[in-house]
């Protein structure tokens, strides 16, 4: 590979990964984003590694569940009203894989990579990844003592058909070890197999292990199309500029369905907007990040900082802060901890995650122009799944045994 050249197009953790894999393998690689690098759904996340979140978002009740909280003026998932023909039939197909069966099948296809992302994380530590990684697991928090007994089933599911069991927390015990939270709280669920980091220094991080390894980052540079011979992709198009490589890596998130006609694809992908506030850290911190589960938000008190993060908002491509969802933020926070937030807000931020209606990732090469790779709608796992699926991508790009079975993300199993 000492004279092939790659282009990754996205440079997000995704794209991120999916270079510092290739560059591993001897390939020279060029990464270009159209703003800056780790600046769009990579900054601002809860940074949760998470083998937890093993069962996809289409589960049984799901899609119910979803319709009967758009008429909730606090719930977590939004659609803005619109006429959307994609979104419809997205908004479809999702309810139609509420099922046990189609559940568990996807569940097998996110372990996989979970569990080669995991071991991937623990190498990257190992040669200097610095991210404020921590280990002390992932809480699960109810204030609902039916929800709080109810978890008890999906719990099982995933210790015996997952090998990821968690350990109950009652309220008492709860509250000894985190003072923090609302004496009022039910209890919670401990999975002590996850982990937390903080985005904006991975991607800080990142980026130094790409550089030093002489991978070029261009950015402020929109992909428009590409440049072909025959039945291969020879370069992009950015304006006036045009780069040229023997492999392609598409890994623009939300935005990769504008790619679908040049590579012969269908990508059903949906920008789910989702939110997040930081703060300082306050003097009065939890001790492990939390999902506040009835509320779907999430608490990550950082080494460096303290976030809130979360909902779930359909509304296109807008850009705009939307304060209503913000709120439920801060409502939550109010909710579910003791010490008041901090006056001091440091960043509003939005990002679109790029959700997929089987909550699979699509990883894989294109129909058209089989030298353009997709690597592309992990989610809400892009941070979890990054370098398993940076090491799919050059195991495929190389033309290598992949580490895992590729076919269940394959782009072709929407055709």
């Amino acid at each position: 590979m000492k004279s092939s050249r790659a282009v990754v197009i996205g440079g997000g953790v995704i794209g991120a990964c999916c270079a510092l894999y290739l560059r591993r393998e001897g390939w020279n690689v060029t990464i270009l984003d159209r703003s800056r690098f780790g600046s769009a759904c990579s900054h601002g996340n809860c940074g949760y590694v998470c083998p937890s979140h093993v069962l996809p978002l289409a589960e049984p009740g799901a899609a119910w569940g979803a319709f009967r909280a758009l008429f909730k003026s606090n719930s977590p998932f939004y659609i803005r009203p619109r006429l959307d023909w994609k979104l419809a039939t997205w908004l479809l197909r999702f309810a139609k894989r509420c099922n046990s069966t189609d559940m568990l099948q996807a569940a097998e296809g996110i372990a996989a990579l979970l569990h080669l992302s995991m071991r991937e994380f623990d190498a990257l530590k190992s040669t200097g990844l610095e991210c404020e990684w921590d280990s002390t697991g992932l809480l699960f928090v109810y204030a609902s003592k039916h929800e709080f007994h109810a978890y008890a089933k999906t719990n099982d599911l995933l210790r015996e058909r997952f090998k990821t069991p968690a350990q109950r927390i009652e309220r008492d015990a709860l509250l000894a070890q985190e003072p923090t939270l609302n004496p009022r709280v039910a209890g919670a669920w401990l999975y002590d197999s996850d982990a937390q980091l903080r985005p904006e220094a991975l991607m800080r991080s990142l980026r130094a292990m790409l550089e030093e390894k002489g991978v070029d980052i261009v950015e402020n540079v929109t992909v428009e199309s590409f440049s072909k011979s025959e039945t291969r992709a020879t370069a992009v198009k950015a304006g006036t500029r045009s780069f040229d490589a023997d492999a392609f890596v598409l890994a623009t998130g939300a935005w990769s369905p504008h790619f679908e006609s040049e590579l012969g694809l269908r990508l059903p992908i949906q920008p789910g907007k989702g939110y997040s506030l930081t703060y300082p850290r306050p003097a009065q911190v939890p001790t492990r990040p939390m999902i506040f589960h009835e509320r779907r938000v999430a608490c990550s008190p950082f080494r460096t900082g303290f976030r809130l993060g979360s909902t779930m908002e359909f509304s296109g491509y807008d850009d705009s802060l939307n304060q209503r969802r913000i709120q439920i933020l801060t409502d939550a926070a109010r909710e579910y901890l003791a010490a008041p937030l901090e006056a001091t807000i440091e960043e509003k931020w939005f990002g679109w995650r790029p959700m997929t209606y089987d909550s699979l990732p699509i990883i894989g090469p294109s129909s058209r122009l089989p030298n353009v790779f997709v690597a592309a709608g992990h989610s809400m796992l892009g941070v979890t799944l990054a370098p398993a699926t940076g090491h799919l991508i050059a195991d495929l790009v190389s033309n290598r045994k992949p580490a895992i079975d590729p076919r269940p993300y394959s782009p072709q199993r929407f055709s």
